[in-house]
């Protein structure tokens, strides 16, 4: 359990990284809602790949697993999003809204993987 979660941590630090480096070169050039999910999208790319193949080592490939990761990205797509407008309504600083959009959804994302995608 302990190398789970520090791998989860490390691909965690590289997706949310891939995220607030995506957002922020967008966000000149789009709305905050946009940004922010195309970011997401980035981030969890490599979420999808470091946490397949480095956090919960599934080296088999499976059609229903993609599936189930899209789906659940999807929702926390919506969560990431919907967080982040929430607190940019609140406080208009960028950078807490990005937090809290992140923290949320990693939350739901570790539990959704764990449990559901990768178990």
């Amino acid at each position: 359990m302990k190398r789970e979660l520090f791998y989860f941590l490390i691909s965690g630090i590289s997706a949310v990284f891939t995220d607030f480096v995506t957002y922020f070169i967008l966000i000149p050039h789009l709305s905050h809602n946009w940004a922010k999910g195309i970011s997401f999208v980035a981030g969890s790319f490599v979420a999808y790949l470091m946490n397949k193949y480095l956090t919960f080592i599934k080296k088999e490939s499976s059609g229903i697993e993609i599936i189930k990761f899209i789906v659940l990205y999807s929702v926390t797509l919506g969560a990431n999003i919907l967080v982040n407008d929430i607190a940019l309504n609140f406080i208009d600083f960028k950078v807490i809204g990005f937090l809290a959009a992140t923290g949320t959804s990693t939350i739901l994302n570790y539990i959704g993987q764990k449990f559901w995608v990768f178990k």
